[in-house]
Formats: C-alpha cells, sequence, structure tokens
C-alpha cells in the first residue's frame, strides 16, 4: 500500500511535465511601428512604404525639418519586411532603403540627406 502514493506521485508529476511540454507560446503581436524621418534636404520630401509588392504613401517631410509617423502593422505582413522610399517634390531625385526586417517593439530612424542617395536607416 506504501507504493500506491508514490505511484500517484509519479503519475501526476510525468502528467502535468506531458502537459506542460504541449504548450506553444504564442507570438508577441506586432504593434503599430514608430517612424522618424529627419530631412536635412531643403525639399519637401514625400514617404512611401514598400511592402508586398505595393507602394502605400504615408505622408511627407518639410525640407529641413523632422517629422514622426505611425505605420501600420498591417504594413509589415507575415515577412516582418519593408522597405522606405522618399521622393523629393519638384525633382527626381529620391531615397530607397534596403529591405528592413521588423520585430515586435522596434521603431525606425531615417535620415534624409541633402544628397538622398546618401541617407541612412535604422532599426532600434
Amino acid at each position: 500500500m506504501a507504493r500506491f502514493p508514490r505511484v500517484l506521485i509519479l503519475g501526476i508529476a510525468l502528467a502535468t511535465i506531458a502537459c506542460a511540454g504541449r504548450h506553444h507560446a504564442r507570438p508577441e503581436p506586432v504593434s503599430d511601428i514608430p517612424l522618424k524621418v529627419t530631412n536635412h534636404n531643403w525639399l519637401d520630401v514625400t514617404i512611401y512604404v514598400l511592402h508586398d509588392g505595393q507602394r502605400t504613401r504615408i505622408g511627407s517631410v518639410t525640407g529641413s525639418s523632422t517629422q514622426d509617423f505611425t505605420l501600420p502593422r498591417r504594413l509589415l505582413g507575415q515577412s516582418h519586411e519593408l522597405a522606405l522610399l522618399g521622393e523629393a517634390i519638384g525633382s527626381p531625385d529620391f531615397a530607397r532603403t534596403e529591405v528592413l526586417n521588423i520585430q515586435p517593439g522596434q521603431y525606425i530612424e531615417w535620415t534624409l540627406e541633402t544628397d538622398l542617395r546618401r541617407s541612412s536607416v535604422g532599426v532600434y
């Protein structure tokens, strides 16, 4: 009879471990993405997000100023990737980032230089 409680305790412990192994952590939901654009160019620049083969206009940044945007999470899609495009208004000049992989909680800072080809981007 003394073995019965030990077997019962062992059985409960094994069942608990087995159930814990089946629990899968849910991925953290992706929230909207903050974007800060600093425009050192003297021209106003229209900002677009390139995602899933589409181009979505986000807004514009006045010359020699900084503008904060919030990118809707739907722009990331399943791949969590996007690129930014900035087109100078009244000029053929533009800046384009490489493809950015954005994870939950990250934000983007994009600095547009007077020569838009020398612009830089950071994901933090």
